[in-house]
Parts: structure tokens; C-alpha cells; sequence
């Protein structure tokens, strides 16, 4: 048993049983009864030993990753750790990759099961963070490579992001200067209110802007892998023969749409030309090397980490900031205007 069986045993938020298991006082009592109830019935033991629950500084750090297994994160969370190791704190990591609608729960429940000193996200959906989340969290929050629909709360947490809208934009624009117009797109998830949400606006604005007719059945799920991309380019292929241009949301999805563009018997970038997004190192040493929108991944590392290690020690307030990204120019992009 865990936190959130409890909760779905009990039919209320994983928040709500985090604030019965910590005694808060904003719990009506008859749900304080139904979860101690559950609690005692399972014999629920928490994940805190009771050396922890008695620290006020346990010198934790906590990660909450969406996208545990996604390479970007990865070397994100690389720089990240070495940096807390070095100021002497432990990085505590959670995978967040199965709970679609609860981020924000999920998030306060981490909090306070390993009494973090401060915590940085690495992707997910923060559309819903209002102020009285932050009363439940009370510690310093980067928000790293999220994009927050909500303009509440912001002056509770800090952020360290890319412009997603000028991103996809420059790389749709990119394509259509070569004179593409018939540009598939592949999304992370359907259900996905942040990145790819953003990146699909920067897209559409693109098209607009040129007078080029918007079509759904363009648009696919690759769910920010190279299967996932590789198996719907294939399925797109074989009913749209007029594709020149594919343009993934992510390198992983591009490197697997690639594939299915020469199992299909086409050439890149003769016949169909392909732009990723990241900047990763799989893109680059692809054949033929895939052109991207690179985000810078060491500075946003860095920059969030030391960013909440001041707000830990309270040398600074909390701000957001975006990075520039830069389109980086490879050889699977074709210019049909010089036909």
C-alpha cells in the first residue's frame, strides 16, 4: 500500500491524505475518519522513517520528472545532481509519469512524504496551481521546461523554460520558406496542456501567417518516443502520398518518423524532409543529421538548480525566466523552390 492506493480507497485527492497523515486542520472530520480508517485497516505504514519526520532540515532535494525515461530529462538531471552533491544536499528523485491529471498533488504529496527543502519539475501539467496549492507546499519550486497555462500562483514558484511558440514557429516557418506546405506533426500526447500544447500554437501561427490550410489528419501521436513516432509517420505515409515535410516535437520522435520515411522506401531529404526539436545528440549523428531547434540544456540546468539553492537560502526571490532556442541547420531538409 502507498499514499495513493489510500487515496483512491478513500475516493479523495492524494493531498487530502497527505494532510490527514500530517494532522492538518483543513480536513473535514468525517473524511479525517474514513482515511485513519482506511489507514488503519490496511496497516499503512508512510514512506518517512521517524528519524526524518523529526527533521526540520533533512538537506533533501526532491526531482519530479514527467518523462522519466526521456533522454533531455536525463541530461538535465545529470547536471542537476552533480551540482546538489556538491553543496552538500541529497537529490531524491520520483517518477510522474502515470498520473496524466494529478500533478499537482502528486507534487505536494513528494513534498511533504520526504520533507524537501525545495523541489524542481521536470516537465507536467501545472495548469491548476493556485495560491492555496503553495499553502499546502510552503517550499521554494522551479518549474523547469513546464509551461503553465495559469498565471496564478507565479509569484509562489520560479521557472526556467524555452519560448515553445516561437520554437515550433521558427522550425514551421523554416519549411515553408523551402517551399513545403504539406507539413505533418507529430505531438508527445494528445492529453499533454503544456510543451506540446505550446508548440502546436507556434505551428498553427506559422501556417496562418502563410495562408496554409490547417489539417487535422497532419497531426499525430508519437508519445515522445521513436516507436510511437515511428509506427504513425507509417500509418500517415500510407495514406498521404503529398507529405514533403515532418516536423517532430521532440529528436526522439524525429529519429523514429525518419525510419519510417526510408522503410517506406522514401529518401531524406529528396523526397521528404524532417526537423526535430531538443538539440540532442541523437539527431546530430543520425544519417543523414537532422535538423532541430536546439534548447540550451546545460544552461537550463544549471540555471534551475542554482536558482533554487538561493531561494533555499533565501538570497533571492522568485522569477521566470525564458531562454533563447536556436534552429540548428543539418542535412535532412530539402528546398523545393530550387526545383
Amino acid at each position: 500500500m502507498n499514499i495513493k492506493d489510500i487515496a483512491k480507497l478513500a475516493q479523495v485527492g492524494v493531498s487530502t491524505v497527505s494532510r490527514v497523515l500530517n494532522n492538518h486542520t483543513d480536513v473535514k472530520e468525517s473524511t479525517r475518519e474514513k482515511v485513519l480508517g482506511i489507514i488503519r485497516e490496511s496497516n499503512y505504514i508512510p514512506n518517512n522513517s521517524a528519524r526524518i519526520l523529526k527533521q526540520h532540515n533533512t538537506k533533501n532535494i526532491g526531482i519530479l520528472v514527467k518523462g522519466v525515461f526521456n533522454p533531455f530529462f536525463s541530461q538535465i538531471t545529470n547536471v542537476i545532481g552533480r551540482i546538489i552533491n556538491e553543496n552538500g544536499y541529497t537529490m531524491i528523485m520520483r517518477q510522474n509519469d502515470y498520473n496524466i491529471y494529478q500533478d499537482v498533488d502528486t507534487l505536494i504529496a513528494f513534498v511533504k512524504e520526504k520533507r524537501l527543502q525545495g523541489v524542481i519539475c521536470l516537465g507536467g501539467n501545472f495548469t491548476e496551481i493556485t495560491d492555496d496549492c503553495f499553502k499546502e507546499i510552503n517550499v521554494p519550486i522551479v518549474l523547469t521546461s513546464v509551461n503553465t497555462i495559469s498565471k496564478q500562483g507565479k509569484i509562489y514558484y520560479s521557472s526556467i523554460g524555452i519560448d515553445n511558440v516561437k520554437g515550433a514557429y521558427d522550425a514551421t516557418t523554416y519549411l515553408i520558406n523551402k517551399g513545403h506546405k504539406n507539413i505533418a506533426l507529430i505531438l508527445g500526447d494528445v492529453n499533454d496542456m503544456g510543451v506540446s500544447l505550446w508548440r502546436l500554437e507556434g505551428y498553427k501561427k506559422a501556417l496562418d501567417e502563410k495562408g496554409i490550410d490547417k489539417e487535422n489528419d497532419l497531426i499525430l501521436i508519437g508519445q515522445y518516443s521513436s516507436k510511437g513516432a515511428y509506427t504513425a509517420t507509417l500509418e500517415l505515409l500510407k495514406k498521404r502520398k503529398d507529405i514533403t515535410a515532418v516536423f517532430a516535437f521532440s529528436d526522439i520522435m524525429a529519429v523514429g518518423a525518419a525510419k519510417a520515411i526510408l522503410d517506406s522506401g522514401l529518401r531524406i531529404p529528396k523526397d521528404i524532409s524532417i526537423v526535430g526539436f531538443d538539440g540532442m545528440d541523437e539527431s546530430e549523428f543520425y544519417n543523414p543529421s537532422i535538423t532541430t531547434v536546439k534548447q540550451p540544456k546545460k544552461l537550463m540546468a544549471e540555471m534551475s538548480i542554482n536558482l533554487l539553492m538561493s531561494l533555499i537560502k533565501g538570497e533571492t526571490e522568485n522569477k521566470h525566466v525564458l531562454l533563447e532556442t536556436k534552429l540548428i541547420e543539418r542535412d535532412s531538409c530539402f528546398d523545393l523552390c530550387n526545383l
